[in-house]
């Protein structure tokens, strides 16, 4: 569900196009989201081999806050020479249906660089959740509609609108916990405070594989080769 693209404020191409030297000094990367979430682990694995290829210290600079807005405010305020960029997701589509007040345009404001990665979405819960499976978790959430908590990290984020999506193909209204950023989710998650979250692989599989939370399913059409045993929520009974 998740896609990552990098992108900078608009005359990056052009300012890239016409400085035949570029780049002489140092390039930052701003992720709209607090350290420690996927947004920003993708964004320090690109950052090293970026910064080798270009010969160039690549810095990252996290500024969250209001659904990765926060930090797309602060790259298109930027000068637009190409050192400045975003390494921002689908929340940057989306945040003009969900903020009234920006003050940028998705649009017109950045020129998009390319594509870094899709990331698969996957729905976990604390260990000790009651349901065992995606079709027990339905019917749970259905039942205890009133007192299930739902986290995510933050309006506008990746795991927010997953956790719209079930909520609205399960057709049942929860309390939705917005966290500002997926490390405080997760942390909370892990530690028993909410009961259950749809999260990037980049953040679960590790805490899966750790036995840290339970998994019921994988968004993607096929099964991931790094959690072959966790069913697609098509297997598991919701499209």
């Amino acid at each position: 569900m998740r896609i990552l693209a990098l992108a900078g404020v608009v005359g990056l191409y052009a300012g890239v196009a016409f400085a035949q030297d570029y780049p002489t000094q140092p390039i930052t990367i701003v992720v709209p989201f607090s350290a420690g979430g996927p947004t920003d682990t993708v964004t320090r694995l690109v950052a090293e081999p970026m910064s080798k290829a270009l010969g160039q210290q690549v810095v990252v600079q996290n500024v969250g806050g209001a659904g990765g807005t926060l930090g797309a405010a602060q790259v298109a305020k930027a000068q637009a020479d190409g050192y400045t960029l975003l390494l921002h997701h689908i929340g940057m589509s989306t945040a003009p249906s969900l903020y009234d007040n920006l003050t940028f345009d998705p649009v017109t404001d950045f020129a998009p660089i390319g594509l870094v990665t899709n990331v698969p979405m996957t729905i976990i819960a604390r260990k000790d959740f009651e349901p065992d499976t995606l079709a027990e978790l339905v019917d749970y959430v259905k039942a205890n509609a009133d007192t299930v908590t739902l986290a995510n990290a933050g309006i506008g984020a990746a795991s927010h609108l997953c956790g719209m999506l079930f909520m609205d193909a399960i057709d049942t209204p929860l309390t939705s916990v917005p966290y500002q950023g997926t490390g405080p989710a997760m942390t909370d998650l892990i530690g028993g405070q909410v009961d259950f979250m749809c999260d990037q692989t980049t953040n679960t599989t590790g805490q899966i594989a750790a036995g840290a939370v339970k998994a019921y399913a994988v968004t993607t059409p096929e099964r991931l080769a790094a959690l072959p045993d966790l069913p697609t929520t098509a297997e598991a009974g919701l499209p």
